[in-house]
């Protein structure tokens, strides 16, 4: 005989659908490795790994860590600020970099330790970032330097008195490589760069200003 409808066959329809209840990604997450309890996928761990190690990570340079970045930016930024890490996305000039938080009312362990620019470095980026702002000005969508215009530019606010020419050069071209790393200048061809909009970032106006004033009376000082 059969059952009458609504009859308990002991699977009822909560037990069917609720037999094993469901469980969220984060907390079942794929071990990617033995011990491994993480909770993001390997891609997101990456794209925070990227942002931890390197100072920035550029949409140009790495279009689809960007991606990973855009799509998770808010567990990504829970994670940095678990650390006193804040996470800025500059979308307009498509790249992302970190800050350390510094709070006067909280004790915060630093965590990101300054890595500040050589002599030889700031000089090549106060000249990078000049000219980006007069070319940008003129209405240039890419700015370009050579590394001879570099080099002629940046030495002459060197000691006058060090006729080592070799080593003032080499020393422009390790803060040009310096630069190139960290992606605020793309080499285009051999001592032909582009200079790429993460100078705005690196150096503010009003820091440009100070910089250039320190210029000028290192100049008057050795005139």
């Amino acid at each position: 005989m059969s059952e009458p409808d609504g009859a308990d066959d002991g699977w009822s329809a909560g037990t069917r659908t609720g037999f094993i209840d469901p469980i969220s990604m984060e907390d079942d997450p794929a071990e990617l490795y033995a011990g491994d309890a993480g909770t993001l996928d390997a891609a997101v761990r990456r794209v925070l790994v990227q942002l931890l190690r390197r100072r920035f990570l550029l949409a140009e340079k790495n279009p689809a860590q960007w991606r990973t970045l855009l799509e998770n930016q808010q567990i990504i930024e829970s994670r940095m600020h678990d650390l006193f890490i804040r996470l800025v996305v500059d979308h307009d000039r498509g790249v992302a970099y970190k800050q350390q938080v510094r709070s006067a009312e909280l004790d915060v362990p630093i965590l990101l330790k300054d890595d500040p620019y050589t002599r030889a470095e700031t000089l090549v980026l106060v000249h990078l970032r000049t000219v980006f702002q007069r070319e940008r000005g003129t209405g240039e969508a890419s700015v370009r330097v050579d590394i001879e215009e570099l080099e002629q530019t940046v030495l002459t606010y060197f000691d006058p008195n060090d006729h080592n020419l070799a080593r003032g050069q080499q020393e422009v071209r390790n803060a040009v490589q310096r630069l190139v790393t960290e992606g605020l200048l793309t080499e285009e061809s051999a001592g032909r760069y582009r200079i790429t909009p993460m100078v705005e970032v690196v150096l503010s106006t009003a820091r440009l200003a100070e910089l250039e004033q320190w210029l000028r009376g290192q100049n008057e000082a050795t005139a």
